[in-house]
């Protein structure tokens, strides 16, 4: 049973439409990280698969953050809450070792993590450190690595990672800087994933969501530039949603997705189009 979406406090939104599609995703389970707060794209995601009838374990980061996540995880009836930091050596493990006690098998990954280093971010890309960009590197794009390597012995066949990327993976986005890289190697990572997991039906995705108001998107200096420009450019003159992100990774862990694998799919209102 679904909690009632009118109920839903502070994301109703998130809920509302496929809430009376019906159970797409009913009987699949996933695995959704990244929730920091009621604006985080993860959290964007898990309430829509658990809105089309998917089953939803959230990791939260610390004990810092887990008072902001259980709320959320409570209103969306998530089954496991979990505590996860990808820099933290064994809790990865640790956390799908709890997945296969409790579930023996998994659907879905949703990989929504990533970091950089506040003054290698801010600075130009030729005078980062190298202890910052490694960092960016392990949390960004090695932990979605590390992830699918946990994940793939509990992954049923026709089963999905999916990872979280950015248009300043492609093409160069003013202040963007570091992720830029960053985000392009994990954009190839997925690419290089999908053709090893493919014998084994599991399919991998990066969606790549236009610029958001989220605590992590904070970090980048300058980020109301980053949305002015995207309402201007974008056909429509407006930005996305957590809840329309959350749709498009519906669609991709769903069958209707079955055909596709490697793809970086955007969600950013026809921003990447815009010359």
């Amino acid at each position: 049973m679904f909690t009632d979406p009118s109920s839903i406090d502070p994301l109703p939104k998130v809920w509302h439409e496929n809430t009376r599609i019906g159970d797409m995703l009913k009987g699949k389970r996933g695995l959704v990280v990244g929730v920091a707060n009621g604006d985080s794209i993860a959290f964007g995601c898990a309430a829509k698969l658990r809105a089309f009838g998917a089953d939803i374990a959230l990791t939260y980061l610390n004990e810092k953050s887990r008072p902001y996540v259980e709320p959320l995880a409570r209103q969306i009836n998530a089954d496991l809450v979990l505590a996860l930091d990808v820099t933290q050596p064994g809790q990865m493990q640790e956390v799908f070792g709890k997945i296969g006690e409790a579930w023996g098998s998994l659907d879905f990954v949703i990989h929504s993590i990533a970091f950089a280093p506040r003054d290698d971010l801010h600075g130009r890309i030729i005078d980062c450190s190298q202890s910052g960009f490694l960092q960016a590197m392990q949390v960004s794009c090695h932990s979605f690595i590390e992830m699918a390597h946990f994940a793939e012995p509990l992954m049923n066949p026709g089963g999905a990672l999916v990872t979280m990327s950015y248009y300043g993976a492609d093409k160069v986005v003013n202040n963007y800087n570091l992720m830029g890289p960053v985000k392009a190697a994990l954009e190839s990572t997925v690419r290089y994933m999908a053709k090893e997991l493919g014998e084994k039906g599991i399919r991998v995705y990066a969606v790549s969501p236009g610029p958001l108001r989220t605590r992590a998107a904070s970090g980048i200096a300058h980020f109301d530039e980053l949305i002015d420009m995207a309402v201007t450019r974008t056909p429509g003159h407006r930005l996305v949603d957590i809840a329309e992100v959350g749709r498009a990774v519906a669609f991709l862990v769903g069958g209707g997705a079955s055909g596709m694998t490697g793809d970086v799919i955007y969600v950013d209102a026809g921003l990447h189009n815009m010359a």
